[in-house]
């Protein structure tokens, strides 16, 4: 008896096509699961890239103010563009966008792209807004402290400053 099973074995040499079939079956299951998840995990990434660069122009804005606190009156404000940050040399030139886009670089001085404004209360207080976005979507806080995120990432055509 053992000997006939030995040789029946030996004679099995691959997949039955049903078997095959099935194995397909399972893997396109297990694809259509694991694609739609990966694609999440990417645009995560992407829009923490995003928050991570905001976070990264209000640190060089504080920079910026440690060296030119006189330039602000008490109760005043100060925004600096992207296209400021690039001059002072407080961030890379270019910043590297997550989306493969140019983030939007607004005139100096003013809030037309992305910027930091900084504004200095009357007990010298400094509070920070920031905007960064590029052609697709961007980030808009008033007060980065509480509320850099990923989910203040949205889509352009949807940004507002989120307080």
């Amino acid at each position: 008896m053992l000997a006939v099973m030995k040789r029946n074995m030996k004679n099995e040499k691959g997949l039955t096509l049903i078997e095959l079939l099935a194995v397909v079956v399972i893997l396109g299951i297990i694809a259509a699961i694991a694609v739609p998840s990966i694609g999440g995990l990417i645009d995560n990434s992407k829009k923490d890239a995003h928050v991570a660069n905001a976070q990264q122009m209000v640190n060089s804005a504080k920079t910026w103010v440690a060296g030119n606190a006189s330039e602000i009156a008490a109760g005043g404000s100060k925004t600096l563009s992207l296209t400021d940050f690039y001059t002072e040399g407080l961030v890379d030139n270019p910043m590297k966008d997550p989306d493969g886009e140019t983030y939007t670089k607004g005139t100096a001085g003013t809030t037309d792209g992305s910027y930091v404004t900084i504004t200095k209360s009357a007990t010298n207080q400094y509070t920070y807004e920031v905007k960064l976005m590029n052609g697709t979507r961007g980030i808009w806080v008033d007060d980065p402290t509480n509320e850099l995120k990923r989910a203040n990432v949205v889509p352009v055509a949807g940004l507002t400053a989120a307080k």
